[in-house]
């Protein structure tokens, strides 16, 4: 008789969600993607892989410099918006400490190819996950969520498109989760950081940068991220209300960013503002009190939203993904819950740290009053960059492999 592979059901069909399918997938799980969007998304445009991010896609055998096929190295340098540099981003040396720089990668590129390794028809688009809850293994009767009975229970995952049952069910519904609002109604949500942000790629031609950099002015940010070809993924972040939303995209980025250092202008003028996505900027008010309930889990910006100052966002996503299929891989089926308590204490010290850190970054980065923007600027300077390199030791050497602790019996 063939063997019953467990079923695990994502919600969500972002890197976070994509990556826990691949890596449950190649552990041996039967997985169903279930994806809202009614196709294929790329919100953020771009993204900056980290070498702790690599390292992990590394441990389920995806290569994504070459599964992507579009990635440069993209070691981040500062400048002051007359062109001054701050400091210079040291490419080799990045390589040299932690086994590789970074990566910029055009965010379709990596979904896609996250996809494509999957089995067919395991993602299913205009598919959206209401509810999980939770059904007794022994007399069929239902619990109102997925914490009831844990060991003795296999969640339903309630879809736009029917039920599926399941032995395992994954948050990775993004920063919004309305499944993280379902199962925590009394956390206190989101928190706005203060800032808004424009996001988007140019096409190859005109104006180009062969350095990847940032741009520090007062209260506001201007980035600067080559894909390959020519193309360029350019992001701007402003202190701002909430919710505000200039009529004119265009108008309103040359306003604050056009009289910045080169090629910032003529990068500006080929922006097409119907291509430009603008987001506030938000994370978690507070911790979640643990990433599981029962037999369902969270990850990515469901679990543990923070602003992209760090750019670890999507990365921690994929530590997350991997850190679950890889405690999952030692569990039996009944050992799934103390697998989830695992992975919940595994993965949240490190995020919310992170979280935290990335706040207090955004804070100094976004400071308007020149006298501190003056002393900002002036420490960015003075640190030698081997002192701001081994400061990023935690982050990019930060990612390891938690023990597999079979459950007694196992």
């Amino acid at each position: 008789m063939a063997e019953v592979r467990r079923h695990a059901v994502v919600a969500g069909a972002g890197i976070g969600g994509l990556t826990a399918a691949l890596a449950l997938h190649r552990s041996g799980w039967r997985v169903t993607v279930c994806e809202r969007a009614p196709g294929p998304t790329a919100v953020g445009a771009g993204i900056v892989l980290a070498p702790n991010a690599l390292r992990a896609f590394d441990t389920i055998g995806f290569d994504a410099t070459r599964a992507a096929g579009r990635a440069v190295p993209a070691a981040m340098g500062l400048r002051r918006p007359d062109g001054r540099w701050l400091n210079r981003a040291d490419t080799a040396a990045m390589a040299a400490r932690y086994g590789r720089p970074p990566l910029a990668v055009h965010r379709a590129a990596l979904t896609d190819a996250l996809a494509a390794a999957l089995p067919a028809g395991t993602v299913r688009y205009a598919t959206a996950v209401t509810a999980v809850t939770a059904v007794d293994r022994a007399d069929g009767t239902e619990g109102p969520d997925a914490a009831d009975g844990a060991d003795g229970s296999s969640p339903v995952v309630r879809t736009t498109a029917g039920d599926l049952a399941a032995d395992l069910a994954v948050a990775a519904d993004g920063i919004h989760s309305p499944l993280r609002r379902l199962h925590f109604p009394d956390h206190p949500g989101l928190h706005y950081a203060g800032e808004t942000a424009w996001r988007t790629v140019l096409p190859a031609g005109g104006a180009a940068d062969a350095s990847a950099a940032e741009t520090w002015g007062r209260g506001e940010r201007f980035g600067i991220v080559p894909l390959t070809d020519g193309r360029t993924y350019v992001f701007a972040t402003a202190v701002a209300p909430e919710g505000y939303r200039p009529p004119d995209v265009r108008a309103e980025l040359l306003r604050r960013f056009g009289t910045w250092h080169d090629p910032v202008p003529a990068l500006l003028e080929r922006i097409d503002p119907a291509d430009v996505l603008r987001h506030d900027l938000y994370d978690l008010a507070a911790p979640l009190p643990r990433y599981h309930r029962g037999r369902l889990v969270w990850l990515g910006d469901a679990a543990h939203a923070m602003t992209p100052n760090l750019g670890q966002g999507g990365c921690q996503a994929v530590e997350d993904a991997v850190v679950l299929a890889h405690l999952l891989s030692g569990a039996a089926a009944s050992g799934v819950p103390a697998a989830l308590a695992a992975y919940s204490a595994a993965r949240r010290a490190r995020t919310d740290a992170l979280r935290v850190r990335s706040r207090r970054a955004g804070r100094v980065a976004a400071l308007s009053h020149p006298l501190a923007v003056a002393v900002r600027d002036l420490a960015v300077r003075a640190t030698p960059a081997g002192v701001a390199r081994r400061a990023m030791d935690d982050l990019f050497d930060g990612f390891t492999l938690p023990a597999v602790t079979p459950a007694p019996g196992e």
